[in-house]
This record gives structure tokens, sequence and C-alpha cells, in this order.
């Protein structure tokens, strides 16, 4: 694909709580054995795109780490590669990223030293599977300056945190509204677009001389009448888990077998680093229904209806139901677990009960264990 690929695995929302006190959105565990910047990453890889920036700010560490290697995206090539760009301190610049557009103004010299045509941008926070081939044929159609993918919504409970957008009847943008308060549109931008690599050059450079920092507001809006914008719309599953419902969801929408065969038995696959663990053990007295239980768990109790990721401890007794418990965690005997999130590394005390009852309840405990 005579493209580069960008990946905005930046920011940062307060809608997580908990969950990215030590993570940055991008880093969040998915489905059990994979992490959120894993399907864009995929996409660019299964798309032919060889050279792919992630650009990185809040909480990078555990990003960082999962990013070691490009070997796992099949990016460790002679020609391209994986690029990771933090805030760097230059003779220019003591700012840290103070939105998209700024981010890519900070790393302009990756645009203007690349050589493919176009650029493929996408968050870092997208649960989906898209050809950006297809995206690309379709903005060469449309003879567009920019392509956005956008998703029609048939669930408008929590429109207001998603950009939407109006198109004509051959596909053209002609509203933008950012996170409105309130809107009759239901079509949402997934923050993915395609742009020919020197138009992008010109509207950073244009945004940063006006001392303009967000890709969305300060090029996208500004220019919707300037500009050909156009929309692609994506026909397939495609969630955002920038807020701990959505996170919730999301990991429970892989416990239905058809969006667990769309990811990870059909064609192309999603790819993540991998660890050398042990399988999943389950003793005398486990009872496991309806879950996805990864790599290195050990189950005594009863699982119902969730997702344990990566060497998870259940004690004899215990029950963890319609929940979410990520790495690490240690469940003592006799707890029961319910419509909860479990954080990564949580003790949780023998005859111990966490039930979220008016919503997802967020689990943080960091008690001693003692084997």
């Amino acid at each position: 694909m005579k493209a580069i690929g960008i990946v905005l695995a930046g920011g940062n929302n307060k809608m997580m709580k908990e969950l990215t006190n030590k993570r940055a959105i991008a880093a969040m565990p998915i489905a059990g054995s994979y992490r959120a910047i894993d399907f864009a990453l995929s996409n660019m890889s299964n798309s032919h795109i060889q050279r792919v920036a992630v650009i990185t700010q809040y909480n990078a560490r555990s990003l960082n780490e999962h990013l070691s290697s490009s070997k796992w995206w099949d990016f460790g090539r002679k020609q391209g590669g994986l690029y990771v760009f933090t805030p760097t301190i230059t003779a220019e610049s003591s700012y840290w990223y103070r939105g998209t557009a700024d981010s890519l103004a900070q790393n302009l010299h990756f645009l203007k030293t690349s050589h493919e045509p176009y650029v493929v941008i996408a968050s870092g926070d997208g649960i989906y599977k898209l050809d950006y081939n297809k995206v690309l044929e379709y903005h060469i159609e449309k003879k567009a300056d920019i392509t956005m993918v956008v998703k029609p919504m048939t669930d408008r409970s929590d429109i207001n945190r998603y950009g939407v957008v109006a198109l004509s009847d051959d596909g053209r943008v002609t509203e933008i509204d950012e996170k409105p308060l309130q809107t009759n549109l239901s079509t949402v931008s997934t923050g993915i677009y395609v742009i020919r690599r020197r138009l992008l050059i010109e509207l950073i450079e244009k945004a940063a001389e006006e001392d303009r920092h967000d890709f969305v507001r300060d090029i996208l809006v500004r220019y919707k009448n300037i500009k050909k914008i156009y929309g692609y719309q994506l026909d397939s599953y495609w969630n955002n888990i920038s807020t701990v419902d959505a996170y919730y969801k999301t990991n429970m929408d892989f416990l239905n077998k058809g969006v667990r065969d769309f990811f990870f038995k059909q064609y192309p696959d999603i790819y993540s680093k991998v660890e050398d663990l042990p399988p999943a053990k389950y003793n005398n007295g486990a009872n496991v229904r309806n879950s996805l239980v990864s790599s290195g768990c050990i189950i005594n109790g009863t699982v119902d209806h969730s997702v344990l990721f990566k060497k998870i401890y259940i004690g004899n007794n215990s029950v963890v139901k319609n929940s979410i418990i990520l790495s690490n965690a240690y469940i003592g005997d006799n707890s029961y677990i319910e419509n909860c999130i479990v954080e990564s590394g949580s003790t949780i005390k023998a005859n111990s009960n966490y039930v979220g009852e008016s919503g997802v309840k967020i689990v943080v405990e960091n008690n001693p264990v003692y084997y």
C-alpha cells in the first residue's frame, strides 16, 4: 500500500477512572490476550503498510513495553518499520503534545522524510477490522482531499462522546460536530482518516503557525467547506473503549460467538505480543460457563459470563460473574464478584464480596499474598 500509518495513542480522559491511572487507553487489555492498539496495528500490517508511527504520551510505559518489538505485527523490515514517538524537548519546542495536530506537528520530520504519497491516521482506542486499501480506493475514486471512516450508530445513548457527521447523497461530509451535547445526527467518526501526505504537511504547518492544536476542530471542522472531505462507511464491528462502560461492553461482546469468529477466525488475523505461558488449568471444583479464560490462569471456583486475562488465580468456592479480571489478579477463597472490573495485580482477600449494583464497579486491591 502506498501509504504510511500513524496511530494516535497519546491521549487520556477521566472517563476511564482508575483504569488509566497506570496505563494509556491504547494499552487497555482486550479479549483476554490483546491490547487495544493491537487492532489498529494489525489493520496496518494486514493492509501492507510498512512504515508506521505510534505517537504516545500519557502513561506510556506499559504501551512502550508492549511495542518494544515490532516483529509481532510484522513491521521488522529493512524498509519501513515501527516507530514510537514520545514528546521531546527540542530547541524549537519544550511543550508536551497539546493536541492531535500538535503531536503531528512535533513529528513532522517523519512525514517529510517518508516517500509514500498517502497517510492513514488511526486512533489507538478503536476495536475493529478494516482493510485500509478499500478506504484509499474510495478516497481516490471520490478525488477527496480527506476521507473519514464513519459508522452509523443504532444505539444513540452515548452519541455525545463521539464526533458526529452529516453526509450528502454522494458521501461528502457536509457537517461535523465534535462531541455535541445534543444532536439529531447518528453517524459518528471512528477517528480513522486517509489524506495525501503533502496536503497533511501543509495543513499541519498552517495550524502550527496559527497556534492551533486539534486535528478535528482546527483542521476538519475549519476546512469542511473548503476541502473535499468524504465519509467511508464502515459496515462491520467497531467500538471505542474510552469510557468504563464502553470498555466493559466491548470485552463482553467477545463472549458473543459471532464477534469472536469475526476477529479471530476470519482472515485476516489480529496480532499481539505473545507470552510463553502454560494453558489455563481447571482444578476439581472448577465450573466455567460462556467465558474467555486466558493462558496462565488457575481456576478452582465458578466463572460465569466473564473475561479472564492472563495469570489469574480463582480460589476455592469463589464465584466470578459478568466480570472482567485483568492480568495477574488473585481472587481468594469463598469470594463473590459480580458486574466488576478487577484491576491487574489486585489481590482479593478470602471471603470478599464485590457487586456492581448501579453499574460497573472497578475493584483495585493491593493486599499482599502469602503462599
